[in-house]
């Protein structure tokens, strides 16, 4: 870790009055406009490699810019040439601290602000994950899309701007951005002084997933919502001939295609059918579960269903194409669940689909997934990972396998799970004290635990979004 930044976060102190309230309450400062380190855009166009794009009006207190940024296609290759990596920045000061954020996707530009980045009232550099369009090279190797090279962008992103944002950083992400940022913790330590990864799995076996099979046997509050959704999975296979039909209408409508990856509508059905009940828990409430249609449900009424909670769409060519490096990186590195099937074995026609690799398209060739990467990954969080703070849903799938912290001489490292919560999970979901225990880690990594704190629109900004995992992705 920089000894600066270590100094400087050994240096603060705490409050419990300002612990209860930090979750809730932001700082008030002064307007970035009246800083006297010179002109934020100005200092940005000084930075080799780094483009401005545009900037974006936003609301008083902050300036809002569109980004671009030279790396390399391959860090250990510099011949293979660079591309363009997109990147937004929400300033807020140069005396403030500053956030890096993920999706691991495309990034939105929209301006808007993580959870932690409202809690400490910092800056904001959100970034594009490598491949993901328009960040991709052309023409794209796809053996260039792993997670050291991923890591190494946002260590040049960091090294880039630190001389500007000279304060404490905090890496962040939901999902697959909160992969994103461990992973970038693993092989650049002290780039950053604290991560908060949001329901990030952490698939350290791709081919041992009883983790996943058992969450299935018991989510939920109530077993008979599970029990519905398997019921609604089986009664759409056995009316697969009117459901596939109804599919095929919406294709033709639409103008979806199947023969890129899936390889058929009656193909991309059954994935539908088999992803339902993950993508009800991932993304609902148990207050739903009374949605659920049962045996004397219509045609009509399932397919309704089935199109609301997984999405018809979202099995076409055209919605694959999207996240093909995503499913790319599971296949070949992340690792992909399962799902169980013992209550509709008998009326699969595709068994054995269920896995990332069926995603993609079949002129891409995949090398030999590495089963060290994330082994690696999971060692080095549990041994040596310090000011790591993981926030999982104890009803979303994806925190079945959980990344597990020690903690120890000199090393911070918390693991929370919000209580009834999907994949949407954050800290102000935590419970009283768990969320008072990650608010005062997170501002005090990011120094400004001593900070007194005060009301401030309800800590919402209006003109600025709230990040939060409410799009239908795969992860």
């Amino acid at each position: 870790m920089n000894p600066r930044r270590r100094l400087a976060t050994s240096s603060r102190t705490t409050t419990v009055s300002l612990l209860a309230a930090a979750a809730l309450l932001l700082p008030a400062l002064p307007v970035a406009a009246q800083e006297p380190d010179g002109d934020i855009l100005d200092r940005l166009e000084d930075i080799p490699g780094l483009t401005v794009v545009e900037e974006q009006p936003t609301e008083e207190g902050f300036r809002y810019f569109v980004l671009g940024y030279e790396q390399p296609v391959d860090h250990t290759n510099p011949a293979k040439g660079t591309f363009q990596q997109r990147l937004t920045l929400l300033h807020r000061g140069f005396d403030r601290p500053t956030v890096l954020h993920t999706s691991g996707y495309n990034v939105s530009t929209r301006p808007s602000r993580s959870e932690p980045t409202r809690l400490i009232d910092g800056n904001q550099i959100s970034t594009e994950q490598r491949f993901f369009s328009p960040s991709r090279p052309e023409p794209a190797d796809w053996d260039d899309l792993n997670i050291r090279q991923a890591a190494a962008d946002h260590h040049r992103i960091v090294t880039a701007l630190d001389d500007i944002y000279a304060e404490e950083w905090i890496s962040t992400g939901a999902s697959k951005g909160g992969m994103t940022s461990v992973y970038h913790r693993r092989f650049y330590p002290g780039d950053v002084d604290g991560t908060v990864a949001y329901v990030a799995p952490n698939d350290v076996r791709d081919r041992e997933d009883s983790a996943y099979l058992e969450f299935f046997e018991t989510v939920g509050d109530d077993p008979s919502c599970q029990r519905s959704l398997e019921g609604v999975q089986r009664e759409a296979l056995e009316r697969r001939d009117e459901l596939v039909a109804h599919y095929e209408e919406l294709a033709a409508a639409n103008g979806w295609t199947f023969h890129r990856a899936i390889g058929s509508a009656d193909a991309a059905f059954e994935m539908l059918v088999l992803d339902t009940p993950w993508a009800f828990w991932q993304y609902q409430t148990t207050s739903r579960c009374a949605d659920v249609p049962g045996t004397d449900a219509t045609t009509d009424e399932i397919a309704a269903f089935l199109d609301e909670i997984a999405g018809f769409e979202f099995y076409s060519d055209q919605g694959t194409e999207p996240y093909i490096p995503y499913y790319y990186q599971a296949a070949t590195q992340l690792g992909t669940p399962s799902v169980p099937t013992d209550h509709i074995d008998d009326l699969l026609e595709y068994p054995g689909q269920f896995t990332a690799s069926t995603y993609l398209p079949d002129e891409m060739d995949l090398p030999r997934y590495d089963h060290r990467a994330m082994p690696d990954i999971d060692r080095w969080v549990r041994n040596h990972g310090s000011q790591l703070l993981f926030v999982n849903g104890e009803y979303d799938p994806w925190s079945a396998e959980p990344f597990e912290v020690r903690r120890g001489h000199r090393r911070e490292a918390f693991s929370f799970t919000a209580p009834g919560a999907n994949h949407g999970a954050n800290i102000a979901a935590l419970t009283e004290a768990d969320r008072a225990a990650a608010t005062s880690a997170l501002r005090r990594w990011a120094g400004v635990a001593d900070e007194v704190a005060t009301l401030r629109g309800g800590d919402r900004i209006p003109g600025l979004d709230d990040v939060g995992d409410t799009e239908r992705r795969p992860i």
